[in-house]
């Protein structure tokens, strides 16, 4: 008799959870074929089949037909056999039906768990096989509750996370609010496929301007690449395949409506918008923006830049810790060295210096052996001679000559380097100990101390009024602009030397100064800068 009870349970499941019928029949022909076997013996040979038309499970045991029987189980005489068939013939295999209402109810309850857990498995399948295919796809959720600060999102089939490294630092939500984040991963676990999502991701960002700009969506304009800082900064690079649209202005929007968009999304986060080109040294420039830039040198061998700034820009393109250099670093993909144009002045000055002590260098050749990036001894030491004989008004026999008088020379620079940066450390040390004692007769005198050291301190204070007054009216000296970075020895050989004056320093510049007797070129560059900025106040 049919039995319609089944066929519209299997209907019922199928519309319900979206799993295929096939699926569902071979659980319940499993489910049945596995209490058949707990009840039989696992020796018998047993297959269940879903019958469309009865709309039930049969079960079958199958038998081999022989001459003589030696194993039950699944063996019958033929005699026996011919009961059942007529025409059965030794070797034919002959099923019999069994009956189900035999099963029992344990027999049905195993074959009930065994029809869920195939429906489970059934549904992660059809989960993961969903979601595999939508990876760097935005989806919309509604955050349910939090994990150990982990953010679970309902998102539809399924719950996906939101992991606390995968949050915009400090933007907050509740559950119940709605939520956009990134597919980055589908993590097959046992419980189930693992949906993890981020907002994060440069990926997301893009993906955001996709979904803003129709000219990105349509591949009029394309993201070329991607910097990111979440919560505080990015950068993006985009591309017009359209001599006609501009690709910054089309990510801009109409007074800005596109990109606030973005910004409102990623809460408050602030995007640069910059043109991408195929020169790379313009990409930079675009990068390091709103920073201008003066001359970039590429080194492609160690696939770096040399930067240069104006002195007032200098901090705009480093940015604030840094940002805004290590944004454009991740947007292009090159090492990028910034530098002021005052400081590249005085390499090129320090270099010069160096590379004429050379044989065979003249002023000329170290402006050449400069442009090719050659700045100290070390660099003519390593280098090979085909590559200085490559360079104009240098034969092998002049190169030769050149690397062997700078080899004998780079000893004798590092030595000299070694004593300047211990005469440092020493006038450093100097002036630290000089002002902790100035800062204990300060103590000292606010504490009231003896009637004599208040005499003392005041005799001092007065004497340095005195002194302070006559530089005043002589203009500003060396010893009041450069104290703080140079000892009473420097400032003595100063004096000495004939510099009185601020003005006298930047006249006489670095040459003038590494004249001075205890002066080296390093210190030689400190007092020049302490000098720019203190003209500059003075002004």
């Amino acid at each position: 008799m049919p039995n319609p009870e089944l066929r519209h349970v299997i209907d019922a499941v199928v519309k319900d959870k979206g799993i295929d019928r096939a699926i569902i029949i071979a659980a319940l022909e499993s489910a049945m074929l596995n209490a058949a076997r707990k009840k039989y013996g696992q020796q018998k040979d047993i297959e269940a089949h879903f019958n469309e038309e009865m709309g039930e499970i049969e079960l079958f045991e199958f038998k081999e037909v022989v001459e003589e029987v030696e194993d039950e189980n699944i063996q019958v005489p033929v005699n026996e056999a011919r009961k059942l068939d007529p025409e059965a013939q030794i070797g034919d295999s002959l099923g019999l039906k069994l009956d189900t209402t035999e099963l029992g109810r344990i027999a049905a309850q195993t074959a009930k768990q065994v029809i869920i857990q195939r429906i489970r498995d059934a549904e992660k399948d059809l989960i993961y096989e969903e979601f595999k295919d939508r990876l760097g796809e935005i989806i919309y959720g509604i955050v349910r509750r939090f994990e150990k600060k982990d953010m679970i999102v309902d998102i539809g089939k399924t719950e996906a996370i939101l992991s606390q490294k995968e949050q915009i630092p400090r933007e907050s939500f509740r559950p119940g609010d709605r939520i956009r984040a990134l597919i980055i991963e589908i993590q097959r676990e046992s419980r189930g496929p693992q949906v993890v999502l981020s907002r994060t991701s440069p990926a997301f960002l893009a993906k955001l301007f996709e979904t803003e700009v129709p000219e990105i969506y349509e591949g009029i304009v394309t993201i070329e690449s991607v910097a990111r800082e979440p919560g505080s900064r990015s950068k993006i690079a985009v591309r017009s395949n359209d001599s006609d649209v501009d690709p910054v202005g089309a990510c801009v929007g109409m007074k800005g409506s596109r990109v606030q968009s973005v910004v409102q999304e990623l809460r408050g986060e602030k995007i640069d918008i910059v043109s991408w080109s195929d020169n790379i040294a313009t990409n930079v420039v675009h990068a390091l923006s709103p920073a201008e830039v003066i001359k970039v040198i590429l080194d492609e061998k160690n696939h770096s830049m040399e930067v240069v700034v104006p002195d007032d820009q200098l901090s705009l393109a480093i940015g604030r810790k840094g940002q805004n250099v290590r944004l454009a670093v991740e947007l292009t993909g090159w090492n990028i060295d910034i530098k002021s144009e005052s400081e590249v002045e005085e390499q090129i000055t320090r270099a010069r210096r160096e590379l004429i002590r050379i044989e065979g260098v003249s002023d000329l050749m170290a402006e050449v052996l400069i442009a090719d990036g050659y700045r100290t001894a070390s660099d003519i030491a390593g280098a090979e001679v085909e590559e200085l004989t490559a360079l104009p008004g240098i034969d092998e026999q002049a190169a030769l000559a050149m690397k062997v008088s700078a080899e004998k020379l780079v000893p004798i620079i590092a030595k000299e380097r070694e004593e300047e940066e211990a005469r440092d450390r020493k006038e450093k040390q100097e002036a630290r100990s000089q002002k902790a004692k100035t800062e204990d007769e300060a103590k000292k005198n606010e504490t009231g101390g003896t009637d004599s050291e208040k005499k003392a301190v005041e005799k001092g204070d007065e004497e340095r009024s005195a002194a302070t007054g006559d530089e005043k009216e002589s203009g500003e000296t060396v010893g009041n602009d450069l104290e703080s970075i140079a000892s009473p020895k420097i400032l003595e050989a100063l004096k000495k030397a004939g510099f009185n004056t601020v003005e006298d320093v930047l006249a006489a510049g670095e040459e003038g100064l590494l004249k001075v007797e205890g002066i080296g070129p390093g210190r030689a560059s400190k007092i020049l800068e302490a000098a720019r900025k203190s003209g500059t106040r003075a002004e």
